[in-house]
């Protein structure tokens, strides 16, 4: 047996498909027994291997019983020549085992190697080569030094950063990721130490190779993605409380000797995870800050336009006016998710500003003491509807990231023509509120740019993949697997690395879409509800309030101009329906007026989906040249779903799609 490759996994049943599949390309021509050792993993993972992989090797745990443990189950095995532990959350290419095996055939004193590691955005992986802590390379580490002064060979030895990323080198250590192992060397050294549960497993591995005599080396011919840390964001594992919990054993272990040495090292581990504790728990809260600032100036200006002079209320009253409104309406927008799941959403914002206010003003109602003027509450927020989500607008414009990456959906380009990559899009199509703007298709040759493919146009062939994607301002590229080779895709996605692209892939099994942010099922389920938000009082009251309100201030300012206009060019444009949204015969977002007018259609008819709107799901996408089970889908969802919010949120998408088009 040439190779033995284990794989340890807890809870990334997709990522762990998508690494078999690439590990199944990869071993061609080698003969290979694989390993997966699953640690209790309640998301069926092992049920997929045995389904879809039944010649692996499956070591089933009751507990999780860590990352070194579990491989060490299989280390004992194993019977390959060489021995290789990798992540369930990677990706190789075609080419990495064949290389990595040719590299140890020539380098006989290599006892550990690694490859080149990218993290799923394309840019480099850092802790695929670094140095042991030393009390030096501790201290730079632990002090910023080396990110301050990353060429630095003095300073920048953690994760040398000073070497080039494209030569090969012995380093002390590789990343757990990825190491390959000569069976000789494994022999003499021993398995993983088990008193390691997760993360420095490797960092010691590696020591105790070094020691033996054996070089570590990092190899940059082939290269792999890794998606990190993903079993332990689907987990209860406290992540930050385990890396420095190991940090400080192999201290203990390996740096005893010297109390001083230890006693420096095991401060500076205290100090390190102490402010990464507090950056996790308060990084999150620093959008409040701009929005607690935003609400404050807004009632100030507030009593200013209403009252003509500042501070003409009592002077008791002041603290609590300039805090209590934005602490609400920030504790608000956390509940809604806007620091935590939901950062940088302008929708979001909106509907957190219009709930923070209701329960202002019912605050004001009950405590007469500070209910000085309904008039100010309601400027403030006005002014608050605009600041808050204004201020991530401005961010999104100001760091370069098209604004429809968030407004308009992501867009998306699919890389891929086959009938793989048209069944992604009929999926994506499928699922309204995924977020996706499917733009058009990337092929592997230029011989069909221009050409069509299920209504999107072919923009563009893998070689000139980045050119496409500055062009159309791309957000979102999703590789179809189907027909793709690993190595084109990590081609694309490294001359991708310093673009703002999330890469995507879909396996085979066009289960879900994975990558690093989050994971999305494409699986396309009946949509089948016994009742929808549209039917609901409280939704049909707010949603005909907003349009007489909206609709009211819009007669008044733009109507009379756009009769003036509509007399020279003797054309209709949106503003002539305005009379009929204030009636009540139609709204400003529903069905197309089109559709809404066929009275012969006996489903929209029963289920009442709705007035006609000015726009609506199914006008944003018209240019989709969507079918009609992919157009019932989209009333469906408009109607099981619609709020306040949603409507706003499609106003808005549809003023940005004007001014694209």
């Amino acid at each position: 047996m040439k190779l033995s490759i284990i794989i340890v996994n807890y809870n990334v049943r997709q990522f762990l498909e998508h690494a078999l599949i690439s590990v199944r390309r990869a071993v061609r021509g080698i003969k290979t027994e694989i390993f997966v050792v699953d640690n209790a993993s309640d998301d069926g993972s092992a049920e997929m291997i045995r389904a879809k992989f039944p010649r692996i090797h499956l070591i089933k745990n009751e507990e999780n019983v860590g990352f070194a443990k579990a491989n060490n189950l299989a280390l004992r095995r194993a019977r390959g020549e060489f021995l290789l532990l990798l992540n369930p959350d990677t990706v190789i290419q075609e080419d990495t085992l064949h290389v990595m095996l040719r590299f140890f055939a020539e380098t006989p004193d290599a006892g550990i190697a690694g490859c080149k590691v990218l993290n799923p955005d394309g840019s480099f992986q850092l802790p695929c080569r670094r140095s042991f802590p030393t009390p030096w390379v501790a201290f730079t580490k632990i002090f910023g030094l080396g990110a301050l002064f990353p060429r630095s060979r003095m300073f920048g030895q953690y994760n040398l950063t000073y070497l080039n990323e494209d030569e090969t080198y012995p380093v002390d250590a590789v990343s757990g990721s990825f190491m390959m192992v000569r069976r000789e060397a494994y022999k003499k050294v021993g398995g993983l130490d088990e008193d390691f549960f997760m993360y420095g497993e490797d960092l010691d591995w590696c020591y105790r190779f070094r020691k033996a005599g054996f070089t570590v080396y990092y190899v940059h011919k082939t290269k792999i993605i890794h998606f990190k840390g993903e079993s332990t964001r689907r987990s209860d594992i406290d992540e930050l409380r385990h890396f420095y919990h190991a940090m400080q054993l192999f201290v203990r272990k390996h740096f005893s000797r010297s109390r001083i040495i230890g006693l420096i090292l095991n401060a500076g581990i205290v100090i390190r995870g102490t402010a990464a504790w507090i950056g996790r728990l308060g990084r999150p809260l620093l959008g409040a800050v701009p929005d607690f600032t935003g609400v404050a100036l807004s009632l100030l200006v507030a009593e200013y336009l209403h009252r003509g002079v500042l501070f003409t209320l009592p002077a008791y009253a002041y603290p609590a006016i300039y805090t209590v409104p934005a602490f609400i309406v920030c504790l608000t927008a956390l509940v809604l998710g806007l620091y935590t799941r939901k950062r940088g959403s302008i929708t979001h914002s909106m509907a957190a500003v219009i709930a923070g206010y209701v329960l202002v003003s019912s605050v004001v109602f009950f405590v007469k003491e500070y209910a000085f003027s309904r008039a100010i509450v309601l400027i403030a927020g006005v002014l608050s509807f605009v600041l808050l989500p204004g201020w991530r607008l401005a961010v999104h414009i100001v760091s370069g990231r098209p604004v429809g990456k968030t407004l308009l959906g992501r867009r998306t380009v699919i890389v891929g023509t086959g009938p793989s990559a048209q069944e992604v899009l009929r999926r994506l199509r499928a699922r309204v509120d995924d977020g996706y703007d499917v733009v058009g298709f990337i092929d592997l040759t230029r011989r069909r740019i221009g050409e069509k493919v299920s209504g999107m146009p072919i923009l563009g062939s893998i070689d000139n993949a980045g050119k496409v994607i500055d062009e159309e301002k791309i957000g979102e590229v999703i590789f179809s697997t189907d027909g793709l080779t690993y190595q084109d895709i990590l081609s694309v996605i490294s001359r991708g690395a310093h673009r703002d692209v999330n890469f995507r892939l879909v396996p085979d099994s066009l289960e879900a879409i994975i990558g690093k942010t989050h994971i999305d099922a494409l699986d396309t389920l009946p949509l089948v509800e016994i009742e929808y938000n549209i039917h609901r009082p409280f939704n049909r009251i707010m949603k005909r309030l907003f349009d007489i309100v909206v609709s009211g201030i819009l007669l008044v300012t733009v109507y009379p101009i756009n009769r003036m206009g509509e007399r020279r060019s003797r054309g209709r444009s949106w503003a002539d329906y305005l009379p009929d949204v204030i009636r009540g015969r139609m709204s400003f977002v529903g069905l197309p007026l089109e559709e809404a007018e066929q009275d012969e259609a006996p489903l929209r008819e029963s289920m009442q989906l709705g007035p006609p709107g000015l726009t609506g799901l199914l006008q944003l996408h018209e240019r989709e040249h969507l079918g009609e089970d992919e157009r019932e889908r989209y009333r469906l969802y408009y109607a099981k779903n619609q709020s306040l919010i949603l409507d706003i949120e499609i106003l808005v998408k549809s003023v940005f799609s004007r001014r694209k088009t």
